[in-house]
């Protein structure tokens, strides 16, 4: 469907191009018909007056329609705001029409009233006017130059005969100034200084010789030819040379009306002024007609600015109004708009919209109150349900999951939102608890590739089931420690106490019946060798059994951790030539608070450890690595212990509770003394696979806090000897 506004994007790029177009041909039309003396046809000047008036009053509409249009757009309403864009729209086409065609019939009507004054009529009869005045002044003029040349003739005819001085002579010169009817008659000499003297005179007023003869035509008079000239205003004066050796001149002159010689001076003066006027003709005829144009562009953007103002006057009651309205609708029910003083429709339309929301307000006041109070409870219930450590779980009828706290999501590892979603997809074991009669089941689940043991209890709130639940699989590892600890404690003492004797007799036996055996003395030799061996490897396995049982309070002081993972790895390298073992410090040697003995041996069983993980490896056919390296970075210590073994089993977060191993010969208690021995330095034990395979083992201890313990209060023995003095440490790990 064809829509006028669709045109107006159109018609903005149009009428620029063609503003400029209709400016181009009037400036060729001005400038290539005919001369500037020549103005151009009434007609044509108001045709083009009228177009470039008309271009210029588009633009400024235009103009004017988009600065409406962002205020409109500014408004409450937005783009639906076409107030501004029709006010000025009217008042635009009632400025324009009157205002184009009362410029254009002024137009017209000044240059059909000035036209006769450039025509060729009136040059006539200024060019006839002075020339009457000129042929008056020039016959005067040639007059007085016939009677000053025949004048000079017979002055110098006498003058060759006599002399000025001679009486004969003055009444010579006053028969020829009465004889020709001139009025002033004088011969001046010039002398060497250039002053000019009186050498005969008649007739001659008090007017000065430099006026009579100015210095400035003698160059001129030099030459012979006279010198005509009316400039004095009352008479026609003339100046010859008499004589070029003495510098002799006549000057005369005749008494002429001055009126006349005036009006001749006017009349030439009056053609000059005309003829420059004629000259400038259409530029004066093009100028005042852009003056008119300015004053109609003026006139139309005062209209333009009256619609903008009147446009924003009725349009500002109605914005708010409208902002009033929105407020209102976005819940603030306080929002009154100004009501108008005049009783009008737009002041009865404020007053009901006042009403309409002060009753709003008393209505919903109770409602607010309400909800405000069903928000407190349910945001304290947030704030509880966030704070409490146990993992929370609401279910829907259909079991899709609708709160998840903080804690449910670290323990279920659950990065993005699941709210919506079914709990069998989020964890299919916490599903098949809502179908168990059982309010409280421990649950086995895999949790992000490692084996979790949760505490779910399950409650039904109408139609809603909540499962609340905590992750005991730290705790159980605890409570199989200390029961390993407490069974390794009563073994321990158990079966320590007869090895001694049994060894003792074993070696007995060998030293003295060992000669004496004459039957079979190897075999003799061998058995009581292998009860030796036995209980040499029985006692190992009890002292592991002590050192994990009553692992004793470390004795801190300062020492050189380099120098104790140098001694550590020394004693397996001069073990295991074929591993290459390597240790890096960057060339640092930090101090660190710990017990000596108990930090190296458990750096000796890691490196125990990975030795024994690279001779197991039997399909490894690159040569044995172990490196370790310290680092010392924002006051941690981090030691780092990497291998290229087979790397780590899948379980392998219980590798450091006690009795749990993957070696044949292993008694699994070797990573579990570790760990111990690191939490009592208030440090941490990591595993992780290393990459291109083998295993990374990585201790990070605090040596701020280390630095902080008084080795007075750690003690270095244990309450445990006391009870037990049979169990000696052997340090093996």
């Amino acid at each position: 469907m064809w829509r006028p506004r669709r045109l107006m994007p159109l018609i903005e790029i149009a009428a620029p191009i063609l503003t400029l177009l209709i400016v181009v041909v009037s400036y060729h039309i001005i400038t290539a018909s005919g001369t500037l003396e020549v103005t151009l046809s009434p007609t044509v000047v108001a045709l083009l007056l009228g177009a470039n008036l008309l271009a210029f009053m588009g633009l400024m509409v235009l103009a004017a329609r988009r600065v409406a249009l962002q205020r409109a757009a500014r408004s409450e309403l937005g783009g639906r705001a076409r107030l501004h864009v029709r006010l000025v729209a009217f008042f635009s086409l009632i400025a324009t029409a009157p205002t184009l065609l009362v410029v254009v019939f002024a137009s017209l009507l000044f240059q059909l009233g000035t036209e006769f004054w450039f025509s060729d009529k009136a040059r006539v009869v200024l060019r006839s006017s002075e020339s009457v005045a000129q042929a008056y002044v020039t016959e005067s003029k040639e007059r007085l130059l016939g009677d000053i040349i025949a004048m000079s003739g017979d002055v110098r005819n006498v003058l060759t005969a006599t002399t000025i001085d001679d009486p004969r002579f003055a009444p010579f010169f006053a028969r020829q100034v009465a004889y020709r009817g001139i009025s002033e008659a004088a011969i001046i000499n010039i002398d060497r200084a250039g002053q000019a003297q009186l050498i005969a005179l008649a007739n001659l007023d008090k007017r000065a010789l430099d006026k009579r003869l100015p210095p400035a035509t003698l160059p001129f008079l030099q030459g012979g030819q006279p010198r005509i000239t009316a400039e004095a205003g009352d008479r026609i004066e003339g100046t010859i040379l008499l004589d070029a050796a003495s510098r002799t001149y006549l000057y005369i002159s005749r008494q002429s009306d001055r009126d006349v010689l005036a009006q001749a001076a006017r009349a030439r003066s009056a053609l000059g002024d005309y003829v420059a006027t004629v000259d400038r003709a259409r530029a004066l005829q093009i100028r005042f007609n852009i003056l008119l144009m300015i004053v109609a562009l003026a006139i139309l953007g005062i209209a333009i600015w009256v619609a903008m103002t009147v446009a924003d006057r009725l349009v500002r009651p109605v914005n708010e109004l409208v902002a009033a309205a929105r407020k209102v609708a976005a819940g603030d029910l306080t929002a009154r708009v100004d009501i108008v003083p005049t009783p009008d429709e737009i002041g009865t339309l404020g007053s009901a919209f006042n009403r309409m929301t002060r009753k709003l307000g008393e209505q919903t006041g109770a409602l607010v109150s309400a909800n405000e109070q069903l928000e407190s409870r349910s945001a304290f219930i947030e704030a509880v349900l966030a704070g409490v450590t146990a993992g929370i779980v609401s279910v829907d009828g259909e079991r899709r999951i609708t709160l998840v706290n903080a804690s449910a999501r670290a323990m279920l590892a659950l990065e993005e939102p699941v709210e919506g979603r079914m709990l069998a997809e989020v964890s299919a074991d916490l599903d098949k608890v809502l179908d168990s009669a059982d309010r409280e089941v421990v649950v086995q689940t895999v949790i992000a590739g490692e084996p979790r043991t949760l505490s779910v209890r399950s409650v039904t709130a109408e139609g809603a089931k909540v499962l609340t639940f905590d992750d005991i699989t730290q705790r159980l590892a605890d409570q199989r420690r200390a029961a390993w600890a407490d069974v390794a404690r009563r073994i321990a003492h158990e079966i320590k106490n007869p090895l001694t004797p049994i060894q003792l007799a074993a070696e007995r036996l060998q030293r003295r019946y060992g000669k004496e055996i004459e039957s079979d003395p190897g075999v003799f030799e061998r058995l009581t060798a292998t009860i030796i061996r036995q209980v040499g490897d029985m006692r190992r396995i009890v002292d592991e059994f002590s050192s994990f049982a009553r692992m004793p309070k470390p004795a801190f002081r300062a020492e050189a951790i380099v120098d104790i993972a140098r001694q550590a790895m020394f004693l397996q390298e001069v073990a295991h030539p074929a591993i290459s073992f390597s240790l890096d410090s960057e060339g640092l040697a930090p101090t660190m608070v710990c017990d000596r003995r108990q930090l190296g041996q458990a750096l000796t069983n890691l490196v125990k450890n990975a030795v024994e993980a690279i001779e197991e490896n039997k399909d490894q056919h690159a040569p044995g690595v172990i490196a370790m390296t310290i680092r010392v970075e924002s006051s941690r210590l981090r030691l780092v212990l990497a291998d290229n073994g087979p790397g780590l089993p899948a379980e392998r977060e219980r590798l450091t509770e006690p009795y749990m191993t993957t070696r044949k010969r292993g008694t699994g208690l070797g990573l579990a003394i570790v760990r111990k021995i690191v939490e009592d330095h208030l440090g941490t034990l990591a595993l992780r696979d290393r990459p291109g395979g083998g295993t990374i083992v990585e201790l990070d201890f605090d040596l701020e806090a280390l630095a902080t313990i008084d080795a007075s209060e750690a003690g270095t023995g244990d309450a445990e000897e006391a009870k037990f003095p049979e169990l000696k440490r052997s340090g093996t790990g």
